[in-house]
């Protein structure tokens, strides 16, 4: 039985709210956005470092990430109950101030041990912050302007992971990298200083039912499970390890028991019967595919920079860089005009241009420039500018304004999960088929063979300098036919999602342009 508490008189229809400011409040709302976003790869170059100063080992430090990501998809999915159970504002709120709290511990850690704790505790709290904020743009923006706050917002999500290795590589030989979280403090408490000033008034109605406590231990164990497996999976050598092999059986196991028991459970902590909506369920595909196929090159291009053009961390960032600067200056045309075309058109549009700059990327060679590369990246912005707030205003378009916070942290939860499957399954492809294609560049180079003998002497003055030395060029080249072949099949797979997203079918603005019910 639900215990409402509501603000406003009981039965009176809801009335749209609106902060004194909107702009200062939206830039409270993705200030901490940012924040949070930023810190899903600010950490990822320090690794090195961290694990240096606190005396473990290298591999030990990806539970750094690790922790992170496995409680962040966690509580995505639980956002849309939480947000009944205290309110968007006040669970922004919470979140957030939760988070520079949690960064602030991190800061201060001693050991690993600590390090991972805090992590786990920060990507927790961290889960809620971004499917709440896209809730709460939508419902303070009319309803002609919602395009224009998710294009913010996607311009935000775009801007920061890029930001992320290169302020993190930055602060980290400038500073050190305790500073890495500590920058969260002023960030996040001015963020939250904003929100809480300029929507204190907000109405709200806050639904207190029975908690699905079933539902939330399967979540932990299937999500979690599954989330260790794909983060360590390249590591363990995947199913040659009995860890990952048990964590597999059980993330299986509690996938199946999670979905049977939450789609049969009259009160669910998770509403997967938001799917019943075409738009929501065609749209999320699209986004899960279309943003793991983005996270991919994401992966890819640094490593690639660093494995086989030598490029240090911080070089590897700023030639990656520029996938930011048109989204940055598109973002506010695509929100103003957006409402005026078929969404689908600039969603195909975004897969176009991301499928052909995949297919430029599998013609690269060992050779290329700095310009050209960077080139490339500048063009993919153009793709990036025109998916995000596209792709999320079709998947909001026909829930009602009640579901929006939950198919928002569900949706959330699905690219989160995709983007982890992306990262597992391009570091295998792109490691397998090195491996493969080293085998075959190198099978006829051998002391049986004349010709490779000779040639072997342009390489070094001795046979085993020579041997060392063609080898590592023998390594450079599979890298790279392999980098080009995963960027082939990741062409094609945007080619495929062109016709996805024309399942959905307009209008696009009606459900999620309603006023929202109370502060759901």
């Amino acid at each position: 039985m639900s215990n409402q508490k509501a603000k406003t008189p009981p039965g009176a229809p809801a009335q749209p709210f609106a902060p004194a400011s909107l702009w200062l409040t939206t830039l409270g709302l993705c200030l901490a956005t940012f924040m949070q976003v930023l810190d899903t790869t600010i950490a990822n170059v320090s690794l090195p470092t961290i694990a240096g100063n606190l005396g473990v080992s290298s591999s030990q430090s990806t539970w750094i990430i690790t922790s992170f990501a496995v409680s962040n998809a966690i509580t995505l999915p639980l956002t849309g109950f939480l947000s009944r159970r205290f309110g968007e504002v006040r669970l922004f709120n919470i979140c957030t101030i939760l988070f520079v709290i949690t960064s602030f511990l991190c800061g201060i850690s001693t050991n690993m041990m600590e390090l991972i704790v805090f992590r786990a505790l920060q990507g927790a709290v961290a889960g809620p912050m971004y499917p709440i904020t896209q809730s709460l743009l939508i419902s303070i923006y009319p309803a002609a302007r919602r395009g224009m706050a998710l294009a913010i917002l996607s311009m935000v999500t775009v801007v920061a992971p890029v930001a992320g290795p290169i302020l993190g590589g930055w602060i980290t030989s400038s500073y050190s990298w305790e500073w890495i979280f500590f920058i969260n403090i002023p960030v996040g408490l001015l963020a939250s200083f904003i929100v809480f000033i300029q929507m204190r008034a907000r109405p709200v109605t806050i639904i207190k039912s029975g908690v699905d406590y079933m539902g939330l231990i399967l979540l932990i164990v299937a999500v979690g499970s599954l989330q260790v497996v794909l983060d360590l999976g390249n590591e363990k050598d995947w199913f040659g390890s009995d860890f990952i092999v048990v964590l597999t059986i059980v993330a299986v196991i509690g996938t199946i028991a999670f979905l049977i028991w939450e789609l049969t459970h009259p009160d669910p902590i998770v509403n997967l019967t938001l799917f019943r909506h075409r738009n929501f369920a065609f749209g999320t595909l699209a986004l899960i595919f279309g943003y793991s196929a983005f996270f991919a090159i994401g992966l890819l291009i640094p490593l690639w920079l660093q494995r086989t053009l030598n490029y240090d961390s911080m070089w590897s960032g700023i030639v990656s860089a520029p996938i930011g600067i048109l989204p940055i200056f598109l973002a506010p045309i695509v929100g103003k005009y957006a409402n005026r075309v078929d969404l689908r058109i600039l969603a195909a549009l975004s897969f176009i241009v991301m499928s052909i700059t995949s297919f430029w990327r599998a013609d690269f060679t060992t050779d290329l420039d700095y310009m050209h590369i960077a080139m490339t990246q500048l063009v993919l912005g153009l793709g990036v500018a025109f998916f995000f707030m596209p792709v999320l205003t079709i998947l909001l378009s026909d829930l009602r304004a009640d579901e929006i916070a939950a198919g928002s942290g569900l949706a959330a939860f699905l690219r989160v999960l995709g983007g982890s499957f992306s990262a597992s399954i391009t570091t295998f492809l792109w490691d397998h088929r090195t491996i493969i294609h080293h085998a075959q560049l190198s099978e006829n180079i051998n002391v049986y063979n004349p010709t490779a003998v000779e040639a072997l002497k342009q390489y070094g003055d001795t046979t085993e300098i020579a041997a060392y030395n063609i080898n590592n060029l023998i390594n450079q080249q599979a890298l790279q036919i392999s980098f080009n072949e995963v960027f082939w099949g990741l062409g094609w797979l945007f080619v495929l999602l062109v016709g996805l997203v024309w399942l959905t079918k307009p209008p696009f603005m009606a459900k999620a342009g309603a006023p929202p019910s109370g502060g759901h």
